[in-house]
């Protein structure tokens, strides 16, 4: 009789964030998976109270940059749930410069990075150096599509971008013409998706949204072997990695993070993974056919999203005297080990509350500011942004009463307003709609459409020439109100 106990699963959900997992991903744990929902704001003390309640003991779910900080105190106050991935494995997910110190640390290759937290060095830097440049925003692990990545030719050039966007800290990296970059997607350190992304003729930036393209024949061996080292230094359970290809095939991290775009049917093989690693006694370990994304990438993407519960036969080869000869796959599913301890401490690793915060200034700008135009005049959208949810309370109580408004405005919207917003769009349904205001809540699709549009393109049956008419009638509506 089997007597060892399965722990009791819940799912950590935030409201206005996609959620990357739902049930359906575990199919087959035969108990009832919890759900915890974070709502920003004050609401640490009661998410801490309702996963005591429940008595969860493993919490599994991505962490956003902007409640990064918020859930390593949570998790230092439950110290008998199992966070997964762990704060640590998310450090990563957090900034361009956590990605920084996490790769510096464990000697992976990437381009060559200088990050400022005083105005005077990043000025003295940014005179001095030789162009071009990549200046990229540091918080949050995804660019939205190539939107806060900038090449920059020229100090004047760099000042400018630096004073408009007011990016902090000051992230700036060496430009490297590269040919194409390459996503890897691991699970337990094993590649079980990897794909090419290409920039068009004569571009630089490979984001399919900018124009690239994708295709997943032939990701050399030294890409996939660097993306299982990154892995295996984070302790990830899940994983992705961008890796840039330069012209002379050098290979270097851009990115990685447990916060990655998936097809539904990865979701569920990373379900498969982490039911076996926690009740390995129910649960048989998974197989996943290497190389699997060259067979699977032949099929339609828009069919491709919509497929579930894949799975693979192992391969077993006879040889010419009957008996069968192993065949070990060359990446293995591997096991992570469970480390409660804090590899990276927000009391040594949070450098953007350990500075003060400080905005590199263009000349013409500071030659404004002498003349009494205030600093939110010159930037109308500083109120939002580079921060999060969480942090702005306070950056409201700064603001002037008209960006009070204009912010309190956008949210007004209620959850039924929306939905009747959606349904005036040709093309757009009642399945669709509800599905959008469901997942982001009111003021979460309010945000999106204002700010990041393209995240709508993450929901099934929403493709770009819906977007562009979703887009057409909300600015058609706020000019109407105006």
């Amino acid at each position: 009789m089997n007597t060892v106990t399965r722990p009791k699963i819940g799912l950590l959900y935030l409201d206005h964030v996609l959620r990357f997992f739902n049930r359906s991903n575990f199919k087959g744990w035969p108990d009832k998976i919890e759900q915890v929902i974070y709502h920003w704001g004050n609401d640490k003390q009661r998410f801490i109270n309702e996963v005591k309640r429940k008595n969860i003991d493993v919490l599994i779910g991505n962490i956003p940059a902007t409640a990064y900080e918020t859930f390593r105190e949570i998790a230092r106050e439950l110290p008998e749930v199992r966070f997964l991935p762990s704060l640590d494995t998310q450090f990563s997910n957090k900034s361009k410069e956590n990605v920084t110190h996490f790769c510096e640390k464990y000697q992976l290759p990437i381009p060559k990075t200088r990050i400022f937290y005083e105005v005077d060095e990043a000025l003295a830097f940014l005179t001095a150096t030789d162009y071009p440049k990549i200046v990229k925003r540091s918080y949050g692990p995804s660019n939205y599509g190539g939107y806060f990545v900038h090449k920059v030719d020229s100090a004047q050039e760099a000042l400018r971008l630096f004073s408009e966007k007011r990016y902090y800290p000051a992230y700036i990296q060496d430009f490297v013409p590269m040919k194409a970059d390459i996503r890897v997607m691991l699970v337990g350190h094993q590649p079980i998706c990897a794909f090419w992304r290409r920039p068009p003729e004569g571009e630089w930036l490979t984001n399919t949204s900018q124009g690239g393209s994708m295709d997943y024949q032939n990701v050399p061996e030294q890409v996939l072997e660097l993306a299982v080292n990154a892995s295996k230094a984070a302790k990830a359970e899940y994983w992705a990695c961008d890796i840039a290809v330069s012209m002379d095939d050098e290979y270097t991290i851009l990115e990685c993070a447990t916060a990655f775009a998936a097809f539904p049917y990865i979701r569920d093989w990373i379900g498969q993974y982490l039911m076996w690693l926690l009740a390995p006694q129910d649960f048989r370990q998974p197989f996943f056919a290497h190389k699997n994304w060259e067979e699977l990438g032949k099929i339609d993407s828009s069919l491709l999203r919509t497929l579930r519960h894949i799975s693979f036969g192992r391969l077993d080869y006879s040889t010419d005297t009957g008996e069968y000869a192993p065949h070990d796959a060359p990446y293995a599913l591997l096991k992570t080990d469970y480390q409660p301890r804090e590899e990276w401490p927000s009391e040594a690793w949070n450098f953007q509350d350990l500075n003060p915060r400080a905005v590199i200034r263009h000349p013409q700008d500071l030659a404004a500011q002498d003349k009494g135009i205030s600093d939110l005049e010159l930037t109308k959208e500083a109120v939002l942004i580079d921060t999060g949810i969480e942090d702005l309370p306070m950056q409201l109580a700064e603001a002037s009463e008209a960006e009070v408004a204009c912010v309190a405005e956008s949210h007004s919207l209620s959850h039924h307003e929306l939905i009747a917003f959606f349904l005036e769009v040709k093309g757009i349904g009642k399945a669709l709609a509800y599905d959008v205001v469901d997942t982001l809540g009111a003021d979460g699709t309010v945000q999106v459409l204002n700010q990041q549009p393209e995240r709508l393109l993450q929901f099934r049956n929403l493709k770009q020439k819906k977007l562009d008419a979703i887009l057409k009638h909300w600015h058609d509506m706020q000019a109407v109100e105006a």
